[in-house]
């Protein structure tokens, strides 16, 4: 398997990493609908086992929830990884979610504990927001630095003019977008950005939210939980579905012929930009961990990607 060094840190990371987005559980605004925490701990030994080396969850999924259960697999898993983790975005006892800039040393104390370590190896500012307290936040992500508290800082869903903005007080390690073939958003400036000022990119959702897996149908989508929160995104209505499942259906076809799966592919798209470090893969149980895993090694080639993306040009 061939590591990549994430920014300017020293941290070598595996193609892709393990998402703990969706083992947060259910109940909470930005839910995937319920969860076993018994399959989550099982899902991530398993990634483990297979080589990926790196965690990414956050404080907000699952309301500390998904720290909390990623704590208990490290600590039972024979191979330790890599632990990402993400602040600002609070809730109250109502559970309702807020942004801030203002909490992040109360939030790294909570952090710490629910992942039962002392430093965490990736600390990222999950939002920025609200933007006039940019310059606050960074300033203590970067003393938190300092202190030992985490071994390197990063952004998640930052612009170009926020970077710029952050680097003026301390370096940035990475950037966390989304990324996939139906969202190319970073494709015009922020890519471009971070590659030339060696600032990792770990993007989120290659595969669109599980759309672009190959698994996803209309009648799965029609049955999600009332608080999955795919229910109501964009992509996951008509027309975009139809479009949506349509492209999946292509990049099966694409998958055949390496006996990979259509969400393989989908992630291995992303990766072939250059300006991506690793991809952020979820997966709910050990069965949908093996199902990505050839995305470590597997690699499009140039017709191939010019392939998909004629077809995507086909598909607007």
């Amino acid at each position: 398997m061939d590591k990549k060094q994430l920014g300017k840190s020293d941290l070598l990371i595996s193609p892709i990493g393990f998402g703990a987005w969706a083992i947060g559980g259910g109940d909470w605004a930005f839910s995937w609908g319920p969860q076993d925490d018994n399959d989550s701990i099982t899902a991530i030994h398993k990634a483990l086992d297979l080589g990926i080396n790196w965690i990414d969850t956050a404080a907000v999924y699952g309301l500390g929830h998904s720290e909390e259960v990623v704590g208990k697999a490290v600590k039972s898993a024979s191979q330790k990884p890599y632990l990402f983790t993400k602040c600002s975005m609070v809730w109250d006892d109502k559970r309702e979610i807020t942004n801030s800039l203002k909490q992040i040393r109360r939030e790294v104390e909570d952090s710490l504990r629910r992942l039962q370590v002392e430093a965490i190896d990736l600390y990222q500012v999950h939002w920025p927001k609200p933007d006039e307290d940019i310059e606050e936040g960074w300033t203590v992500m970067a003393d938190l630095q300092r202190e030992g508290k985490v071994r390197w800082i990063g952004v998640s869903n930052f612009s170009v003019s926020q970077m710029e903005r952050a680097l003026k007080i301390a370096p940035i390690t990475s950037n966390q977008p989304p990324y996939s073939m139906l969202n190319r958003a970073i494709e015009a400036e922020i890519l471009p950005f971070t590659h030339k000022h060696n600032i990792g990119t770990i993007n989120y959702a290659p595969m669109h939210s599980g759309l672009l897996t190959g698994a996803m149908t209309k009648e799965r989508v029609a049955s999600f939980p009332s608080d999955d929160f795919r229910r109501n995104a964009k992509n996951y209505q008509e027309p975009l579905l139809s479009r949506n499942l349509s492209i999946a259906d292509f990049l099966k076809t694409v998958g055949t012929r390496h006996n990979v799966t259509a969400g393989v592919v989908a992630i291995a798209w992303t990766l072939h930009n250059p300006a991506i470090t690793a991809a952020i893969v979820g997966g709910r149980n050990a069965e949908q961990v093996e199902g990505v895993t050839p995305a470590v090694t597997f690699r499009l080639t140039e017709a191939e990607y010019a392939e998909i993306n004629a077809f995507l040009a086909a598909h607007p």
